[in-house]
């Protein structure tokens, strides 16, 4: 039985030529790629040389030494970076979801109660090169130290205070002390904003925490309202006894004066009598009839042993009369 053997297929050999040019053409397009760099706006560029840092670059189109001599790093140094501890958020719109970490919440305060705080903190990358070769788990870092940071403040404050007033002091004083330890240890970040969410008491014991809050927001009511009738009624009464010691002082001074003047007026008299008595005893007696008769309407002058009786008539009305 004979078999049939198909000829070999002819081998096409490439030009070496063509293989040069190919060469040339991966090469040159294998040094752009890695010679031609673009930092965006938002965006520095760190650059090593052999693995020893070179320069940092701002945006633009940028050109490096190829084939991995140099590298780059790009870093968001103008977005505002954010993170959350005690909560998640799941979706956000206009109904956003969240979801809880009570492991990182729920914290001891200063008078041994609990309380569950939810925080964020804002922050910006201010060194490109200290964010990228300074500290390996830079996420875990911040969560860390963040953490700590809140802890001891809620530690070294009562509920009430965490709740309230305090709540703007812990922030503030926060945002200072996570800076100095990100600096401390060269991060590379600065904090903007920390922001406490929430600050509750624990759901189991939230209805008796309710009611130890009514009760104190009553007894503050009360002071206030005891204040407030104490600043209406001590000004009013220290008015009227400032009236009343005026009045007396007006009084005082009237009889004073009054008295004076008598006294002026009988030494007048006196000095009057002394020169001449006789004048002065019958001017006395003449004003003294004159007082006694000013007003009355009907008078009558009787002796002493009641024998006799003399009417006298009101002077001054006969003339009214006689003049009509």
């Amino acid at each position: 039985m004979l078999h049939f053997t198909p000829p070999p297929k002819a081998v096409k050999i490439i030009n070496p030529g063509t293989l040069s040019a190919l060469v040339i053409i991966i090469f040159a397009l294998f040094f752009i790629a890695t010679s031609f760099y673009i930092v965006n706006q938002a965006e520095e560029a760190v650059i090593t040389r052999f693995g020893k840092y070179k320069e940092t670059i701002g945006p633009g189109l940028h050109f490096k030494m190829p084939f991995g001599i140099d590298k780059t790093f790009l870093v968001n140094v103008k977005n505002v970076q954010t993170q959350q501890f005690g909560f998640r958020t799941i979706s956000s719109g206009i109904s956003s979801k969240y979801t809880e970490d009570m492991s990182i919440s729920t914290m001891l305060t200063g008078d041994l109660n609990m309380v569950d705080v939810e925080w964020i903190i804002q922050y910006r990358i201010v060194d490109s090169f200290a964010w990228a070769f300074n500290v390996n788990e830079r996420t875990q870092t911040i969560r860390d130290v963040s953490q700590s940071v809140i802890n001891m403040l809620v530690g070294d404050r009562a509920i009430m205070d965490i709740m309230g007033f305090e709540r703007s002091a812990i922030e503030v004083i926060g945002a200072e002390f996570m800076n100095e330890t990100f600096k401390s240890y060269g991060l590379g970040i600065s904090v903007i904003t920390v922001k406490l969410q929430n600050t509750d008491p624990p759901l189991l014991v939230q209805e008796a925490f309710d009611d130890v809050n009514k009760a104190i927001q009553d007894r503050n009511r009360l002071i206030n309202e005891g204040q407030q009738s104490y600043n209406e009624l001590i000004p009013r009464t220290k008015g009227e006894a400032d009236k009343l010691v005026q009045v007396a002082e007006g009084y005082a001074a009237e009889r004073k004066n009054r008295a004076e003047g008598d006294v002026a007026r009988f030494n007048s008299v006196y000095e009057e009598y002394r020169r001449s008595p006789d004048v002065t005893r019958q001017r006395l007696y003449y004003e003294m009839m004159e007082d006694v008769f000013r007003n009355g309407e009907k008078t009558v002058v009787i002796d002493r042993r009641f024998n006799n009786f003399l009417p006298m008539r009101d002077l001054g009305n006969l003339s009214q009369e006689s003049g009509r």
